[in-house]
């Protein structure tokens, strides 16, 4: 009996550490690349920042609690246009939010003394994305 509990607080306790570290890495990813601030920004609607962080939140919430229940939504064909004009504005603006930091990147490699290994820099990071994209699609 105390194995099974040990074995069941183990498996929550790595789920929440997996949580609080996927959580955090988000969050700094969104303050990082100034998302919300620079979407204010854009759209001139500074005081309603509450309501872009409110819906950054809950969508996160959401989508979260969708992915790992067995809920299945079915949408109509306008509806799915919907959500993937949305889910599409997300990622442009993301996308578009990384171009603008890897700039940095160059400054940053030049300040830390990096700029010899540059290339290499880069490479290690395209070719994680790559091998970790693989295994998420072909093994996982």
């Amino acid at each position: 009996m105390t194995a099974d509990l040990l074995g069941w607080l183990a498996i929550a306790f790595i789920g929440l550490a997996g949580g609080i570290a996927v959580g955090s890495g988000m969050v700094a990813f969104l303050v990082v690349l100034d998302i919300i601030p620079r979407l204010c920004q854009l759209t001139r609607s500074c005081k309603q920042i509450h309501i872009y962080e409110g819906a950054v939140v809950a969508g996160s919430l959401v989508f979260t609690w969708l992915d790992m229940s067995d809920v299945h939504v079915h949408l109509f064909a306008l509806g799915a246009g919907v959500f993937g004009l949305f889910a599409g504005c997300f990622v442009g603006m993301l996308a578009a939010a990384l171009t603008e930091v890897i700039n940095v990147l160059p400054i940053l490699a030049k300040r830390v003394g990096m700029g010899p290994y540059m290339l290499s820099l880069l490479m290690a990071m395209i070719f994680g994305k790559v091998f970790g994209s693989l295994f998420e699609w072909l093994i996982y």
